[in-house]
């Protein structure tokens, strides 16, 4: 026999490499405590750069989020396509939403857009409600709610005279089908899809035809994935998928220069919502099916929610189980999966709360004291990393 050393079984080798494997996570884990531990004793300075990783002010929350983040070097990094983003990015205007068809008379319309002006906006994300326009019936695009009858068109055109002569630009989101659409409403929801589809591709066309030349942006449909957005049924992205094709061919036929905007999608972390009334389902997965339905070619913009929750813009912790302002990149990560690097992601809707203590605060809470401070920190996250993205305020 050789005297040359003695070789390991390859099984009991592999069955070695596993445990490491296995182990790993959990040595990580105790080396960020122990550097975390040396962190918290050193001065307010250390503090402030774990405050930049994790979003956290609090001791036991930065404790927290950094081990959240030493578990994540354990798991595949989001693919953002980086190069496509230096190569892409420009200066990205701002938009805020406006709730302008509930303002009572035009002077209130005007101070309210002359306000977002004065703030820098350049966008203005305004419902359209279905329901608010083709009031009665199909094709009958005349308001005779009221004595005497009049246009329907006449509160949305003035709105976008408004805005142009402020030189806003409009994204209208289409959705909150009239009830003679919906059919049996009492069952199905207030907002639930039309039973055919082809009526909602119709009123597309219709908004599309009338505003040529002054409107551009249409966002078709909002929050599908939860309920009640999608009525009173299961969620379904198949179904939306078609409407999605109906009613984008059918804008685009009247005006190729419209952009089509994806509804956004809610961010939520649950399961159950196509398989059962009254529940939502995870964005990404609801995406992840959108582009397995064929949607792809019949969105230009991709949108999705950026509620802040319980933590800061600059959260870096990434992780398909939690909700937080980074939670967009898995979103682009499953574009740049299915080829769609070259599409923009809108930030539909974003904010932080400001519930008062001794309220509930079921998504998060933020002190008057600290929003103002909290609500600019996305333009410095969308310029390190988030180079897609056109954020929108909510009011």
């Amino acid at each position: 026999m050789g005297g040359g050393p003695s070789r390991m079984p390859p099984k009991a080798l592999e069955q070695v490499l596993e445990g490491l494997r296995t182990l790993l996570p959990w040595w990580l884990v105790l080396g960020a405590l122990a550097v975390t531990s040396l962190a918290l004793s050193m001065p307010d300075s250390s503090r402030a750069w774990m405050s930049r990783q994790v979003g956290e002010d609090s001791r036991l929350s930065q404790l927290k989020g950094i081990t959240d983040l030493a578990r994540q070097w354990t798991r595949p990094r989001v693919e953002i396509a980086d190069d496509w983003i230096t190569a892409k990015t420009v200066t990205v205007p701002y938009g805020i939403n406006t709730f302008l068809h509930h303002e009572v008379g035009q002077a209130r319309r005007q101070a309210v857009i002359g306000l977002a002006a004065q703030a820098g906006f350049a966008y203005l994300r305004q419902p359209m409600p279905w329901e608010d326009v083709e009031i009665h019936g199909a094709n009958d695009f005349m308001d005779r709610r009221n004595d005497p009858p009049r246009s329907a068109w006449f509160k949305y055109d003035n709105i976008v005279r408004l805005a142009r002569a402020e030189g806003l630009q409009l994204v209208f989101r289409l959705d909150d089908p009239p009830t003679w659409a919906i059919g049996n409403e009492a069952a199905m929801g207030s907002q639930a899809p039309p039973r055919n589809f082809q009526d909602y591709a119709d009123f597309g066309a219709a908004v599309a035809t009338h505003f040529k030349g002054r409107v551009r942006h249409y966002q078709l449909w909002n929050e599908p994935n939860i309920f009640p957005e999608w009525g009173n049924q299961p969620v379904s992205p198949e179904a939306y998928a078609q409407l999605l094709q109906a009613a984008a061919t059918a804008i685009r036929a009247v005006d190729p220069e419209a952009v089509i905007v994806l509804a956004a999608l809610a961010s939520t972390t649950a399961y159950t919502g196509d398989t059962r009334q009254g529940g939502s389902l995870n964005d990404l997965v609801y995406l992840e099916r959108l582009y397995q339905a064929g949607a792809a070619p019949y969105f230009d913009v991709l949108a999705v929610q950026g509620y802040g929750l319980w933590s800061g813009p600059l959260d870096r912790r990434m992780h398909p189980l939690v909700i937080n302002f980074g939670r967009v990149q898995f979103a682009r990560d499953l574009m740049v999966q299915h080829g769609d690097a070259d599409k923009p992601i809108w930030i539909s809707e974003m904010n932080w709360n400001a519930v008062p203590t001794g309220r509930a605060a079921p998504f998060g809470r933020v002190s008057l004291k600290r929003k103002p401070g909290t609500c600019p920190w996305p333009s410095s996250a969308s310029r390190n990393g988030l180079g897609w993205n056109l954020p929108m305020s909510g009011i």
